[in-house]
C-alpha cells in the first residue's frame, strides 16, 4: 500500500504533505507525491521546479519515510494524475488540501478536490492550512 499526495507549495499543498507523511509513517507505507502540470503555460506557480524539487526531496529523506516524487507532464489535470497515481501505486489513502472558496467560486470552477472525493476508490483525507 501507498499514501499518495496531490502536492503544489501553497499553505494547502504544504499541510497536505505535512498529514501525507504523518500518516505514510504511522502506516509505514512508501509516499507518492504527485506535482504536476498540464505544461499549458511558460510558467506555472503550481509545478515545483528543479531547486525546488531537490529541497522537497531532501525533506522527505529527512522525514524517513520511503517516498516518490512524480512530476508528470502529460496534458492532463491533476485530479486524473492523483487518481492515476493512487490506482497505480495501490493507494490505501489520498490526501488532498482544500483551499477556501465561495459556493459561487465552486460552481464557475468546477474543483478538482471534487473530482477526487467523488472518483477516487481509497480513502480520501481532505485536509484545510492553519488559519493565518
Amino acid at each position: 500500500m501507498s499514501v499518495v499526495v496531490g502536492y503544489i507549495p501553497t499553505p494547502e499543498g504544504e499541510a497536505a504533505l505535512e498529514r501525507a507523511i504523518a500518516e505514510a509513517r504511522n502506516r509505514q507505507d512508501r509516499l507518492v507525491v504527485i506535482n504536476s502540470s498540464r505544461g499549458d503555460a511558460y510558467v506555472d506557480q503550481r509545478f515545483v521546479q528543479a531547486d525546488g524539487a531537490e529541497a522537497l526531496a531532501r525533506r522527505l529523506e529527512a522525514a524517513g519515510v520511503d517516498h516518490v516524487l512524480l512530476q508528470p507532464l502529460r496534458g492532463h489535470d491533476a485530479a486524473d494524475e492523483v487518481l492515476d497515481a493512487a490506482e497505480s501505486h495501490g493507494a490505501g489513502l489520498i490526501v488532498i488540501g482544500l483551499r477556501r472558496r465561495t459556493p459561487v467560486g465552486k460552481l464557475i470552477m468546477g474543483s478538482t478536490a471534487q473530482r477526487i472525493l467523488l472518483q477516487a476508490e481509497c480513502p480520501v483525507l481532505a485536509v484545510k492550512a492553519a488559519a493565518g
